[in-house]
């Protein structure tokens, strides 16, 4: 009996080994990307690894990760590592509701003045730098806060505040303090004409080269997973808010009017865009840095 076992053992040890190791966002944001997995079965087939997104970032960049979510800051700066999956990331053709500065004073008024930066999104950070430097015209003073509005606003004239915390600031914290909030994806859109992509969807080079057609199923299946949760995104939202503080009417305006989960070309034109703005220098990727897709087959 007991030779038996061991070759089943053996086997099913080699099969979870062969799982890939796939990221996933803490954030609402991510909920329509993953929500079908389960429903489809395909979840049991993956290794689904949640963190911040900047644990995230570290892990796939490092190769703790296989494939995930990474932000497309540091997709950027680690393009020759990693491979974009094709029609699939988190981003916005204008409002995003979730990557905001919030202010206690018109955004004019903040040249020298003390910015807190939320430390959970290093392409927002990013972005509201760019924004207030080069559209508004402002050089303030940044450091990092917790995430914490309240904690924010005793230390600084204004906060950059993504993912729910920023959610919770839109909706409940800002009005009750009187406090101004400005959309980045809209000034984005406003500023340039383009959709903002805050995070792509990569696989590493090195797996793909050894597990191309498992890379290629991980994509179909999050494709899939995403489909089914926006043809059904009233009973996503419902579920959800059962469990979170915003309730179902709110959720479903923010996966269906805000988010943009596309990667094709318009998006890749934005990428293209903040690229040249922001590259070279410092930032580890050149402004024409290429981003490669991963092919059909």
């Amino acid at each position: 009996m007991t030779e038996q076992l061991a070759p089943m053992n053996a086997q099913s040890a080699s099969a979870r080994r062969r799982r890939p190791r796939v990221g996933h966002i803490q954030f609402l944001n991510c909920l329509p990307l993953f929500w079908g997995l389960a429903r489809t079965g395909s979840l049991l087939d993956m290794d689904l690894r949640t963190d911040t997104p900047d644990g995230l970032n570290d892990a796939l960049a490092a190769g703790d990760l296989d494939m995930g979510p990474i932000s497309l800051l540091e997709y950027l700066r680690h393009a020759d590592d990693l491979v974009a999956l094709p029609d699939i990331a988190v981003g916005s053709d204008g409002d995003v509701m979730s990557c905001l500065i919030i202010s206690q004073v018109p955004l004019e008024q903040l040249d020298g003045q003390p910015v807190a930066l939320g430390s959970t999104s290093r392409t927002s950070v990013r972005l509201a730098q760019l924004l207030l430097a080069e559209r508004v015209g402002v050089h303030p003073e940044y450091h990092v806060c917790p995430p914490d509005l309240r904690t924010m606003m005793a230390e600084a004239k204004a906060a950059v505040v993504i993912g729910d915390a920023a959610l919770r600031a839109a909706l409940y914290e800002a009005p009750r303090m009187g406090l101004q909030v400005h959309d980045l994806g809209r000034m984005w859109k406003d500023w340039t004409g383009l959709p903002f992509v805050f995070a792509v969807f990569a696989a590493r080079r090195d797996f793909l080269a050894h597990e191309p057609e498992l890379a290629r199923r991980v994509h179909a299946d999050l494709l899939a997973s995403r489909d089914l949760s926006m043809t059904e995104v009233s009973k996503v939202c419902e579920q959800a808010a059962q469990w979170e503080e915003f309730d179902a009417a709110t959720l479903e305006r923010y996966y269906t009017t805000a988010l943009d989960f596309r990667l094709g070309e318009a998006q890749l034109a934005g990428i293209a865009e903040f690229a040249r703005r922001v590259g070279g220098g410092a930032e580890g990727f050149p402004p024409d840095v290429a981003v490669r897709l991963l092919s059909p087959s």
